[in-house]
C-alpha cells in the first residue's frame, strides 16, 4: 500500500471508510474497535521508545505489527483474512510463561507504577482492557472471530507480567494494595 495523501476530507463530516469501502460515522463500533488496537500499539510504542531489553523489544515489535493486523481485519466487516491466528496466541501464552517463570509469586494486588517502562507497559495494560471492552461490544453487535478476543485478552495478561518483569529486572519494589 502506497499513501501519497494524508488527508481525504472526507472525515470532514464525522464519517469515514471501512476496508470495505462503506462508509460510516467515526463513532461507529467497529471504528472504535480498530481505533482502539491503534491506540495500544502507540502506548506500546512509548514503552518501546523507553529502551526496554533487546528480548522485550523484539517481543513488543512483534505485537505492535499483530495489532495492525488485528486492525486491519477489524476494519473489513466480515473478513476471512484471518491475519491473526491460534499460533499468535500460544506465542503470547509462551511469553507470559517465560516471563512469569522469572517472577516471584504474587501474593496480593499491586498498584501499577514503578519505573517508567514498568509504569508504560501497566498504561498499555489498561488501554488493552479498554481495547478488550470496545471489542466485546462489536463482537455483541457484529460477530468477530474468537481467536481475536483471545488474542487480546492474552495480551492485556502479558502486558501485566512484562511489567512486574521489567520492575523485578529494575530491582523495584512492588507496590501492594494498602485496602481498608
Amino acid at each position: 500500500m502506497r499513501i501519497t495523501k494524508v488527508y481525504t476530507r472526507t472525515g470532514d463530516g464525522g464519517s469515514t471508510r471501512l476496508g470495505d469501502g462503506q462508509e460510516v460515522l467515526k463513532s461507529h463500533q467497529r471504528v472504535a474497535s480498530y481505533g482502539e488496537m491503534d491506540e495500544l500499539s502507540s502506548v506500546i510504542g512509548i514503552a518501546r521508545s523507553l529502551e526496554p531489553p533487546a528480548e522485550m523489544d523484539e517481543l513488543l515489535s512483534r505485537i505492535q505489527n499483530e495489532l495492525l493486523n488485528v486492525g486491519g481485519e477489524l476494519s473489513v466487516p466480515g473478513s476471512e483474512a484471518e491475519l491473526v491466528n491460534d499460533e499468535a496466541v500460544k506465542q503470547l501464552e509462551a511469553s507470559i510463561d517465560h516471563f512469569n517463570s522469572q517472577l516471584p509469586p504474587l501474593k496480593e494486588f499491586i498498584l501499577p507504577g514503578g519505573n517508567q517502562l514498568a509504569a508504560a507497559l501497566h498504561l498499555a495494560r489498561t488501554v488493552c482492557r479498554r481495547a478488550e471492552r470496545t471489542l466485546i461490544n462489536l463482537h455483541a453487535q457484529e460477530p468477530q472471530r474468537g481467536v481475536i478476543l483471545k488474542y487480546i485478552n492474552r495480551l492485556s495478561d502479558l502486558l501485566f507480567v512484562l511489567a512486574r518483569w521489567e520492575n523485578h529486572r529494575g530491582e523495584v519494589t512492588e507496590v501492594y494494595w494498602d485496602k481498608p
